[in-house]
């Protein structure tokens, strides 16, 4: 369906008579008062080596709200081994794969699968819980938790979202998608600020999305802003030096509002589908489109200040050294590419032997970045040299996370024929969660 200007998908389907409710401090029916004073939002702001929020209590996807995938505590060893894998993923669907998340005192390795189950282990792999959601009755889960203190947020294809005690599994409150105006999937991973979890939710008939901000204690819906059109996949950035806060959507459009006070800000439209979640470093919006170029976008109005042409699909989730001013990012057209950040000028490219659609890592001397050639890449970081690369069993795209000299990722399962319009597509093996340590 074509995306008309300015238009919501309620008015779509109310014939025009329901108007956006888009706005701060707006009483929404059933859904309480959402009021945030943006005069009052005066964050430390925190060197680009720390994350948002600055707690000890805290771990969520790209390490932070910038969403830089940037872990400059972590260096990659010269050789791995596989110490534990786990079989999770079963299901063909190629979206990107959850990514196991450590919890913040890294006892506790999160894992949800595509079959809709939570798993959770130790750092060596032994068997803690697994928890088994409604999810399960959809495509499981395909975004990353978000721990804060004693609770762990999570959405589900089913279109609902979770909290419940990354200790037990336990679940705490759990949010419908009836209670999300029908939503049916949540496929982006939830941002936490100041008691409020962001997130975007997916829809059909037409294909839209909403941006919802929700009580973290209750699960409530506060707030909601509809306007989205496509079905949004990105996960939420939050940028506090410039108070704003972007997604993307398959409507190709890029999307940010005024933060705290959820004022529509801008929107900028690109070419094709905007999949991968967008980080926001030095005043800029960094977007992979599939129309074949990737952006840096100014944060506060929205205008573009680079794009660099690589020609085929970008959807991976970018990485970013703020130490060096590089961001690393790759595409369908097999390549890994680090670009200086201010001019968008190449200085390097690796070949990995297939598409790049998952998140790329950035450490203290290395890249980590999956390929579709079935392998987990190190890359040098000033040269793109290969360090290593470990075959897996099926495609890597989940974030690779590293914790004290460990690396945890995930997979989807290998399904030969799933593209073929003539021949029945075979199960082959599932998708494994991986933990690297150093090959000794």
């Amino acid at each position: 369906m074509t995306r008309p200007p300015h238009v919501s998908r309620r008015q779509v389907l109310a014939g025009g008579s329901l108007a956006l409710a888009g706005l701060a401090g707006c009483a929404l029916p059933g859904y309480g008062t959402y009021s945030r004073d943006q005069d009052s939002f005066d964050p430390e702001i925190l060197p680009y080596d720390e994350t948002y929020p600055d707690r000890d209590d805290a771990a969520m996807f790209r390490r932070g709200l910038r969403r830089l995938g940037y872990y400059p505590d972590e260096t990659v060893p010269e050789s791995v081994a596989v110490n534990w894998s786990l079989p999770v993923n079963y299901i063909g669907h190629t979206a990107a794969k959850s990514s196991p998340l450590p919890t913040p005192d890294g006892e506790t390795i999160l894992i949800p699968s595509d079959t809709g189950r939570i798993h959770a282990v130790t750092p060596h792999g032994e068997h803690r819980w697994t928890r088994m959601t409604g999810a399960s009755r959809s495509l499981g889960f395909h975004g990353t938790p978000t721990v804060i203190g004693d609770v762990a947020y999570l959405g589900g294809y089913d279109g609902d979202m979770y909290a419940f005690d990354p200790k037990t599994g336990d679940e705490i409150w759990h949010t419908t998608g009836g209670q999300l105006d029908g939503s049916i999937a949540i496929g982006s991973s939830p941002a936490y600020w100041d008691g409020v979890i962001y997130v975007v939710t997916e829809y059909a008939n037409p294909n839209a999305g909403t941006m919802w901000a929700l009580d973290a204690g209750t699960g409530e819906p506060l707030w909601k802003d509809d306007r989205l059109w496509g079905m949004p996949h990105p996960s939420t950035a939050i940028d506090p030096e410039t108070e704003r806060m972007v997604t993307g959507s398959n409507d190709g459009v890029v999307y940010a509002w005024e933060f705290p006070s959820l004022e529509f800000a801008w929107q900028f439209e690109t070419g094709h589908h905007v999949k991968g979640t967008i980080p926001t470093y030095d005043g800029g919006a960094f977007v992979g489109s599939w129309d074949g170029y990737f952006y840096r976008l100014n944060l506060e109005d929205g205008s573009e200040e680079w794009s660099f042409e690589i020609g085929e699909v970008v959807m991976s989730n970018p990485g970013i050294d703020p130490e060096t001013n590089v961001v690393y990012t790759g595409g369908d057209d097999w390549n890994v590419y680090a670009l200086d950040a201010d001019t968008g000028e190449e200085l390097w490219s690796t070949h990995v032997e297939g598409n790049v659609l998952g998140s790329l890592t950035v450490t203290a001397d290395a890249v980590l970045v999956g390929s579709y050639d079935g392998h987990l890449y190190a890359l040098e970081k000033d040269t793109g040299d290969v360090r290593w690369k470990v075959m897996n069993r099926g495609h890597v795209t989940s974030e690779p996370i590293p914790r004290d000299g460990r690396i945890y990722y995930a997979e989807r399962a290998r399904i030969s024929n799933y593209w073929s319009d003539t021949e029945e597509a075979i199960f082959e093996t599932p998708g494994h969660a991986y933990c690297l340590v150093e090959d000794e």
